[in-house]
């Protein structure tokens, strides 16, 4: 398979919301609204960063990165998520080049370090560890991960930009 990863354009706005709701639409976790987060993060401005792999001119699958909050302050700390893969390419190493791909954009760019609410069977291969000290009120400990990019941690409380929150396009 010869895939394309690279920033989303304007003309693959609608082929990213398929493909989120596809690859959500059976998932356990998820309420199925993963697409409108997206819609969200992008109408606010919001999309630090929103990469597609690209194959035979088709999306499978998207990766979204943008800004949180720290409740002392600091900033240069973002969200990874939502990841997208439509199912039929699911399990072939899509999200994970993705994933890759923008943790090194971050870096590149001085973040300070990046956190994802997932399973974490899965997010510790990228580096990601459950940290006490940075918290996601209302989510068990091990659900939310953190990558530091410099030399510490802070102890503090995070919050996802408000498109997280969305039910809708309204």
């Amino acid at each position: 398979m010869n895939i394309i990863f690279r920033k989303e354009c304007n003309d693959d706005i609608a082929e990213i919301e398929s493909v989120t709701k596809q690859a959500f639409a059976n998932a356990e976790h998820s309420n199925q609204c993963e697409h409108f987060v997206v819609n969200a993060l992008r109408k606010a401005g919001a999309l630090t960063l929103s990469l597609v792999a690209e194959l035979d001119g088709r999306v499978i699958g998207h990766v979204a990165i943008s800004p949180v909050e720290l409740s002392n302050g600091m900033s240069g700390w973002f969200g990874l998520g939502p990841i997208s893969v439509l199912p039929e390419f699911q399990g072939q190493k899509v999200g994970s080049k993705l994933i890759n791909q923008a943790l090194v954009h971050l870096q590149c760019n001085q973040a300070q370090g990046c956190v994802v609410l997932g399973e974490p069977s899965y997010y510790t291969r990228f580096g990601f560890k459950a940290e006490l000290g940075m918290v996601l009120e209302g989510v068990p400990a091990e659900y939310f991960q953190v990558q530091s990019f410099g030399e510490c941690i802070p102890a503090c409380s995070v919050t996802y930009h408000e498109g997280f929150y969305c039910e809708s396009d309204a």
